[in-house]
């Protein structure tokens, strides 16, 4: 879009000249009104350079004051939520070293974005949350941390529908508490706590188990250097068919096709989680006969009575499709799927990584971490508030101050002592009446002070009701007292 922009300005340029060129051959070279009309083409040419409008990156967005509003809302329900469980607050730099970073991700280190060499350190932007706070925690030798973080992480990815290149996570990782697959029971839970509350509609949590899906890889007759790189191409079963995925295991990865068609049998089971459990335990089952598989089984089955105590089992689907490609995880894996009308895909997804702080530190901390999409997340609260056809309020003011002239000093006075007792106010100057009651309703601001010469004579002020367009007269000397009354306040 840019270089025809471009190459239209270049055009217009082209075509002043030419203009110029002409008409100067009807003008004496010495006529000073040759040089004011063509200061004037060249000001008009340049005037059009300069409204050229900017843009940004692709794979990045702006976002307005009614958008903000959603979002808002958004961290707000999801930071009580965190704070509900024990959760505390943690920040981490937006760069990391490279070397931190690397090696962490399998195949899609590719995506991290790499920062020019200033002064001796490579560095690289954070492609997610979870590998600094495993750093973190190597770094000041802790073993026992629940932390929430909200904060962008960027990607060197093709942008696309719901897919960006600087984004939100919105993630609670729960170290060091994981000895009876305690900390995967809360993580879920919080996970359906999030999803209820954000009340974003339908949805379910894909589960399966690393240890499950390598044993299930051995048993088909994978070599063990190829676990990583086959299951990033099992994780695209959400988005291709088996014969596509197929395909790139036996063309790409090397696998034999009676290999990948037997992998295709066990990737095709999923459904309620205890009985996809019980079938895989039952007699015959052929994961019984792998050490990984058993210990799997046994913690799924732990996790899915714990779920079931919860009232969150209903939401869970044993899938064993699911193979989350990142290298770091080691135990139960989850993914939340949108089941509604807007097509975002994953909304959330997290597991079990208990080698992860150990790539630092060289000591184990078992840890388990859930990361929220917030980004797609947004996309269907956006989507929901256009089909509830209601004005978004991008602001929470409660009363404006509408005085009925210029008087700055008389507008300053009142509205301090609104925001001295903490109400959300905001003031306006304007004779007309019409304009003051325009933006309130504009912004949704539900109240309305009045103060007019007449006003300022009797000592009372004006306060309107904008919804139920109900009026009265408040004391001045009260009026501050009268509002918080009614905004329930006291």
């Amino acid at each position: 879009m840019l270089s025809s922009q471009n190459d239209a300005s270049t055009d217009n340029v082209a075509t002043f000249g030419h203009w110029a060129e002409l008409l100067a051959l009807y003008f004496d070279p010495e006529e000073t009104r040759l040089d004011t009309l063509l200061g004037k083409i060249k000001e008009i040419v340049e005037s059009n350079e300069v409204r050229r409008l900017p843009k940004i990156p692709k794979g990045t967005r702006d976002f307005g004051k009614e958008q903000m509003a959603i979002r808002e809302h958004a961290f707000s329900v999801i930071t009580s939520v965190f704070k509900r469980h024990g959760a505390v607050s943690l920040d981490t730099p937006v760069f990391e070293l490279r070397e931190t970073l690397m090696g962490k991700y399998g195949e899609d280190s590719k995506l991290i974005y790499d920062l020019a060499d200033q002064g001796g350190e490579l560095c690289s932007l954070r492609y997610d949350l979870t590998v600094p706070f495993a750093r973190y925690l190597a770094m000041n030798n802790i073993n026992s941390l629940k932390r929430y973080q909200i904060a962008k992480v960027y990607r060197r990815d093709n942008p696309s529908k719901g897919r960006y290149r600087e984004f939100y996570q919105c993630d609670l990782d729960v170290a060091g508490q994981c000895e009876v697959m305690e900390a995967d029971f809360e993580v879920l839970k919080v996970l359906t706590e999030l999803l209820d509350e954000l009340n974003i509609g339908d949805y379910e949590i894909k589960l399966n188990h690393r240890k499950l899906l390598d044993g299930m890889l051995e048993i088909c007759g994978v070599s063990s250097e190829k676990f990583r790189t086959v299951c990033s191409s099992i994780d695209k079963l959400d988005k291709q068919s088996f014969e596509q995925v197929k395909k790139e295991l036996v063309e790409e990865k090397g696998l034999a096709v009676e290999t990948a068609e037997k992998i295709g049998t066990f990737v095709k089971k999923r459904g309620p989680p205890l009985e996809i459990l019980s079938e895989l335990k039952g007699s015959g089952s052929s994961f019984l006969g792998n050490s990984g598989s058993v210990l799997a089984l046994n913690e799924l089955e732990i996790l899915f009575n714990a779920l079931e105590k919860s009232k969150c089992l209903e939401k869970i689907v044993f899938d064993l499709s699911l193979a989350r490609g990142l290298d770091y995880y080691t135990g139960a894996i989850f993914e939340a799927v949108f089941k509604g009308s807007t097509q975002v895909g994953s909304i959330a997804a997290g597991g079990r990584y208990d080698n992860l702080v150990g790539m630092f530190s060289g000591k184990q901390v078992p840890a388990v971490g859930v990361s929220l999409g917030i980004e797609r997340v947004f996309t269907i609260m956006e989507q929901l508030e256009k089909e509830k056809n209601k004005v978004i309020r991008a602001t929470e003011t409660q009363v404006l101050v509408a005085i009925l002239g210029k008087d700055l000093l008389l507008a300053a006075e009142l509205v301090s002592e609104l925001w001295k007792v903490e109400v959300k106010a905001e003031f306006g100057l304007n004779k007309r009446v019409r304009n003051h009651i325009d933006r309130a309703v504009e912004s949704g601001i539900p109240w309305v002070v009045f103060v007019g010469e007449s006003e300022l004579n009797s000592g009372f002020l004006k306060l309107k009701n904008i919804e139920s367009h109900q009026e009265e007269m408040i004391p001045r000397e009260r009026f501050a007292e009268e509002l918080q009354k009614r905004l329930n306040m006291v």
